[in-house]
C-alpha cells in the first residue's frame, strides 16, 4: 500500500491519500475505513444531458466524489471494496445528499478523512505501508485428485482455485487411464501457481511416484520459483513423496546444470502434512524450519504467540484467558502479558465499542505488555475467532476467572 500523503493529529482529525497496490491492501483498507468516515475518490456515474432532438441522453461520466460512509462491502473474490453513503461534495451531475456507492480497487486512489485516527488506525496505516510485515506465501495444499492453491499475504488468505479431478482406481486395465487422469490433473494445478511476486513459495505434492511425473514438476519448478524474489520453496506432502521429488529434482538440476536451483538447494525445505485440505494450512505454518525462515514476519509471529497460548491453555490453564469479559478483568488486575486480539473487533458499528477496544489495545501496550492483532482472513485469525476474537496470556495465574461468568 503506498500512502501518497498524510495529514492527521493523532488522536484527532486527519486525512490520509492512498493507492491500494494490491489485492492484500483492500483488506487493510477495508479495515481502515468505518462507517462515518468520508471516502474522497474518482468514480464514473451516469448523467442525462439534453439532446438535440430535444430528448435526452444517457452518459456516463467521470466524477470526483466525496462520500460520508454509511455502509462498506467486502469483495473478497473482486479484490474490491463497494462504499455506500451520501454525497457531501458540491458537484454539477450529483447533489449534496444524495446516495452514491463508491469502488475502491487496486491502484485507484482515493483519500480517507476521519475525525479521531486512534492508534489502532495509525498502527494498521504503518504496517500496511511497511513491507517487511508482509510475509506472502503461496500454497498448494494438494492430494490425489483434489488441490487448493491458496496466497497468503499480510492480512488475509485468500483460495486462488480448487482443482478436482476424477482419478481412476489404479490397478486392472484402468491403470492406464490412471496415469493419464492423474498427470492431467497436476498439469491443471501446476498451471496456475506463479510465485514472481511472492516471498516464499510453498509447493505441496502427493502420491507421485514415476519419474515422467516427477519431469513435468521440475520443469513447472524451474518456471515458476524465482530465487531472486522467493525466500524459499516448500515441498510438503503425505509420505515419503517429497523426499522422493526433492531427490530427483537435485539429480536433474546437476544433469542439467540448472544454476538456480544448485546454487539455493539450502532453501529447498521438506514438509509433511497429512492431506491437500486448508485446514492442513495449519501443519505448513506450524513446522519448524518454515517458521525459521519467516521468523521476522507478523505471520510467525502470530502463528507463534496462537501456538503459545494453546499450549498455555493445556498446560497451565490458570495464566491463559479468552472471552471479553475475562480478558477484561485479566487487564484491571494488569495480568496480561500478551494480548491476541482479531481485527473483527474493530469494525463494529459502534464507536464506542471501536473505541473500548483501541483503548484495551493502548493500555495493554503502556503496562508493558504486548498486543497482537490478528487478521480475521488468516488462518490463525480464523482460529482466534472462534474463541471470541479475544484471549490473553497472562503474567501470573488467575484461577479466580472461572468462577466468572463470560
Amino acid at each position: 500500500m503506498k500512502i501518497v500523503r498524510k495529514d492527521l493529529v493523532p488522536d484527532g482529525p486527519g486525512s490520509v491519500k492512498i493507492i491500494p497496490e494490491e489485492a492484500d491492501d483492500m483488506w487493510v483498507a477495508y479495515n481502515l475505513i468505518a462507517e462515518g468516515d468520508t471516502v474522497l475518490a474518482v468514480t464514473v456515474r451516469k448523467v442525462l444531458r439534453e439532446a438535440a432532438s430535444g430528448g435526452r441522453d444517457a452518459e456516463r461520466v467521470k466524477l470526483k466524489l466525496e462520500i460520508k460512509v454509511e455502509n462498506i462491502e467486502y469483495d473478497k473474490e473482486g479484490s474490491a471494496l463497494r462504499i455506500r453513503g451520501k454525497n457531501i461534495l458540491e458537484n454539477e451531475h450529483v447533489k449534496i445528499g444524495a446516495f452514491h456507492t463508491l469502488e475502491i480497487e487496486p491502484h485507484r486512489p482515493f483519500v480517507l478523512r476521519k475525525v479521531v485516527w486512534d492508534s489502532l488506525a495509525r498502527e494498521v496505516l504503518r504496517q500496511a505501508a511497511d513491507p517487511s510485515v508482509s510475509a506472502d506465501l503461496a500454497v498448494v495444499l494438494m492430494q490425489e485428485g483434489l488441490a487448493h492453491i491458496l496466497l497468503i499475504g499480510k492480512s488475509l488468505t485468500i483460495t486462488r482455485s480448487r482443482i478436482e479431478t476424477s482419478i481412476p482406481r489404479k490397478h486392472g486395465p484402468a491403470i492406464a487411464g490412471y496415469d493419464k487422469a492423474l498427470n492431467k490433473f497436476f498439469g491443471n494445478v501446476l498451471q496456475v501457481v506463479s510465485a514472481s511476486f511472492l516471498d516464499v513459495c510453498l509447493i505441496s505434492i502427493s502420491n507421485m511416484l514415476q519419474t515422467d511425473r516427477f519431469l513435468f514438476l521440475l520443469q513447472a519448478f524451474v518456471r515458476h520459483v524465482d530465487f531472486k524474489v522467493v525466500r524459499c520453496a516448500v515441498i510438503a506432502s503425505p509420505g515419503f513423496t517429497k523426499d522422493q521429488f526433492h531427490r530427483h529434482l537435485l539429480l536433474e538440476a546437476e544433469r542439467k546444470q540448472l544454476r538456480p536451483i544448485i546454487e539455493n538447494k539450502s532453501r529447498i525445505l521438506l514438509v509433511h502434512t497429512t492431506s491437500g485440505y486448508k485446514h492442513s494450512l495449519k501443519e505448513v505454518l506450524d513446522a519448524p524450519n518454515v517458521m525459521n525462515m519467516i521468523k521476522d514476519t507478523k505471520a510467525a509471529k502470530e502463528v507463534q504467540a496462537l501456538k503459545e497460548f494453546f499450549n498455555m491453555l493445556s498446560n497451565d490453564p490458570d495464566r491463559a484467558c479468552y472471552g471479553p469479559k475475562h480478558v477484561e478483568v485479566a487487564h484491571e488486575r494488569m495480568a496480561i502479558q500478551t494480548l491476541l486480539i482479531t481485527d473483527e473487533l474493530f469494525r463494529s458499528s459502534d464507536v464506542e465499542t471501536r473505541k473500548k477496544y483501541a483503548n484495551l489495545v493502548d493500555s495493554v501496550k503502556d503496562s508493558g505488555g504486548t498486543a497482537l492483532i490478528f487478521s480475521s482472513m488468516h488462518v490463525s485469525g480464523e482460529q482466534l475467532t472462534q474463541l471470541t476474537g479475544i484471549a490473553a496470556i497472562l503474567r501470573f495465574p488467575l484461577p479466580e476467572l472461572e468462577d466468572i461468568e463470560m
